[in-house]
């Protein structure tokens, strides 16, 4: 079993910068992708970012690109989301996912390829 665990999340005004991180635990680590997805309220859970674990290869949002990063270190078993110029539209309860079991092909941003999830965190942008 893998525990992924999420913090960084918080109250910012527009403009201003976060980092998020995912902490895995339990079971040998070692994933296929990582994932960062969000849910606003009111709103179904939408794609963010996501990584290659092995190459390091990075797929994006359209919204996010240039604003977000995602990277990974992998002798911490943690998974980051740098976020810049938030905007009042980026406020949503974020979460990571890893994917243990597809290897190759499939979408980066199908959250049913991912089997585990962290608990979330809140990230609320003010305008």
């Amino acid at each position: 079993q893998v525990q992924l665990v999420e913090s960084g999340g918080g109250l910012v005004q527009a403009g201003a910068s976060l980092r998020l991180s995912c902490g895995a635990s339990g079971r040998t680590f070692s994933p296929y992708r990582m994932g960062w997805f969000r849910q606003a309220q009111g709103k179904g859970q939408e794609f963010v970012a996501a990584i290659n674990w092995r190459d390091g290869s990075t797929f994006y949002k359209d919204s996010v690109k240039g604003r977000f990063t995602i990277s990974r270190d992998g002798a911490k078993n943690m998974v980051y989301l740098q976020m810049n110029s938030l905007k009042p539209e980026d406020t949503a309860v974020y979460f990571c996912a890893a994917d243990l079991d597809t290897p190759f092909g499939g979408a980066y941003a199908d959250r049913y390829l991912y089997d585990y999830w962290g608990q979330g965190t809140q990230v609320t942008v003010s305008s």
